[in-house]
């Protein structure tokens, strides 16, 4: 595993921030690319594609990061790493996401048939973001009161069997077909006239995977060493930065769809992240770490929950108005205070 960089040069340090953002991002775009190609090919539905295929591919970086974190040996701050990473996902796609598909709809208005009104898949979406409402806290909860270990193993496996059923509905219930959504061409086979094969896919999804995890242990690495430097806390460093870099997919791809009216695969990317953010990773560090959540923690997942909230109220006016905008925006501002000076 890598290790923190031992010299003091802070070039040096921030070479290899960028560098592995670049990896974990260039990697999820790839990923996603590959996965969309997918579900393509599965005749999935809108809602479905964007929920499921894309939401998941774009959530990898995020999700591997904790893993290769304690992988690497554990440790508190390793730990704290992981924490973050889960915790931070979620409030970052129930508050900035969000804030920027609200602005794009109303940026890109007069180039979209819909203009500034949010046309998705309602049901789909509206499923989303409940579930997000009920799942959320589960995790959060066991963590905020330090629960037995009982009841914790009790709550992972809730969260596991949630999202099987979820992902059941999601499937069920995907909204239109994807035939009409216009796709990137395969990037590993951009001279197929048609469908790519399936081996330049898989090879695609295999080598996109391994920038990302090659970029989750050298962002791990760095972190560690940012942090000491500064004198900060590593799970509130853990909580901005991680999220922040490896949301970039989910938020790149739901700005350039709502640019192109596919409010659907906006939302759908965003919210059926959240879902999978809310249930599989959290399961995983509510088993694989001692998931004893402080104030930072519980305090960013409370806004990512009420960012959720405000969007299933907007989503039901079908327009991202002024009041959600600045909400969501406030949500975040007021975690980042409470970071900078709590």
């Amino acid at each position: 595993m890598a290790q923190p960089s031992s010299g003091d040069d802070p070039s040096v340090t921030v070479l290899e921030l960028l560098a592995a953002f670049v990896l974990v991002v260039g990697g999820a775009i790839g990923f996603t690319n590959a996965v969309e190609w997918l579900g393509k090919r599965l005749d999935l539905g809108q809602g479905a594609v964007g929920a499921l295929l894309a939401a998941v591919g774009t959530a990898l970086p995020e999700s591997i990061i904790p893993v290769v974190a304690l992988l690497a040996g554990g440790g508190a701050e390793k730990e704290q790493i992981a924490i973050g990473s889960i915790i931070g996902a979620p409030f970052l796609l129930g508050t900035l996401a969000m804030l920027l598909i609200a602005i794009s709809s109303h940026a890109f208005a007069t180039r979209r048939d819909q203009g500034s009104a949010i046309d998705a898949h309602l049901p789909s979406t509206r499923r989303d973001l409940r579930f997000v409402i009920v799942a959320l806290p589960v995790g959060i909860v066991v963590g905020a009161v330090d629960a037995p270990l009982g009841v914790k193993i009790a709550a992972a496996v809730v969260l596991v069997v949630a999202y099987g059923f979820y992902v059941r509905a999601t499937i069920r219930d995907g909204g239109d077909t994807e035939e009409d959504a216009a796709l990137d061409a395969l990037y590993f086979d951009r001279g197929a006239e048609d469908a790519p094969r399936h081996s330049r896919v898989v090879l695609q999804l295999l080598v996109s995977l391994a920038a990302i995890i090659v970029g989750a242990e050298l962002f791990v690495s760095v972190v560690e060493t940012i942090a000491s430097a500064l004198g900060l806390q590593t799970l509130v460093l853990a909580l901005v930065l991680a999220p922040l870099a490896t949301e970039l997919p989910e938020k790149a791809n739901s700005v350039l769809w709502v640019r192109r009216g596919k409010d659907s695969l906006a939302l759908g990317n965003v919210s059926g992240a959240m879902a999978f953010q809310s249930t599989i990773p959290m399961a995983f560090g509510i088993l694989a770490t001692g998931w004893a959540l402080d104030r930072y923690a519980v305090a960013a997942a409370a806004a990512g929950w009420l960012g959720a909230l405000l969007a299933l109220y907007a989503v039901g006016r079908k327009r991202f108005g002024a009041v959600p905008a600045v909400a969501w925006a406030a949500l975040f501002a007021a975690f980042l205070l409470l970071a900078l000076t709590g």
